[in-house]
């Protein structure tokens, strides 16, 4: 199962209408939201472990921090998301950034920009659980990881590129077409400490 599947599945029916509560739109609206985001915060991700250094520190921070047990109880973190990881997790994946794909991400959907932040906010920790999950059930070293990530994003390129290119000029800060130069350099300090 890839890393969306397992997060589609976790983020269907009930958690949909969870966070549309908690969010104030519409079920709809959020849906959509939820399937462009996804994708968006695995490519990040792809392109970070790309690096062997970055790798590394993923790997770590993944195997320290985020287990995959918050796909266990998707609505109970929901709930308590404000006060979780997951705007440290946006800081370091997107950076300077940040704004722009919250803009981008509304502009796609039509979920409003600061919704669009608190949604990313609530994503963020789930990805990274299941990678977390992932790589404990396959037991994953750094180079695992990065190969799972980098499958992903080819997966990806394949089954969403229309959403991946509507958001993909607002994380293409030089306009040369390609997003991935430039989130690689956004995710430059990404898990390191």
């Amino acid at each position: 199962m890839s890393l969306l599947d397992l997060l589609q599945q976790r983020l269907s029916g009930q958690a949909v209408d969870q966070i549309s509560r908690k969010l104030g739109a519409d079920p709809g609206t959020t849906g959509n939201a939820i399937d462009a985001a996804l994708p968006l915060l695995l490519t990040a991700l792809a392109r970070n472990a790309g690096d062997g250094t970055k790798a590394q520190s993923l790997s770590h921070a993944v195997s320290q921090d985020h287990d995959g047990s918050v796909l266990d109880d998707v609505p109970g973190f929901v709930e308590r998301a404000e006060s979780g990881p997951g705007a440290g997790i946006l800081r370091h994946v997107l950076g300077g950034r940040q704004q722009s794909v919250q803009t981008g991400l509304s502009q796609a959907t039509g979920l409003d920009p600061a919704k669009s932040g608190q949604l990313l906010t609530m994503l963020a920790p789930l990805v990274m659980g299941a990678i977390g999950r992932t790589q404990r059930q396959n037991q994953l070293d750094a180079n695992g990881v990065s190969t799972l990530l980098a499958g992903e994003h080819e997966r990806l390129k394949e089954t969403a590129p229309g959403v991946m290119g509507a958001l993909g000029r607002f994380l293409d800060r030089d306009n040369d077409g390609s997003v991935m130069d430039d989130v690689g350099g956004m995710l430059g300090k990404a898990f390191r400490k």
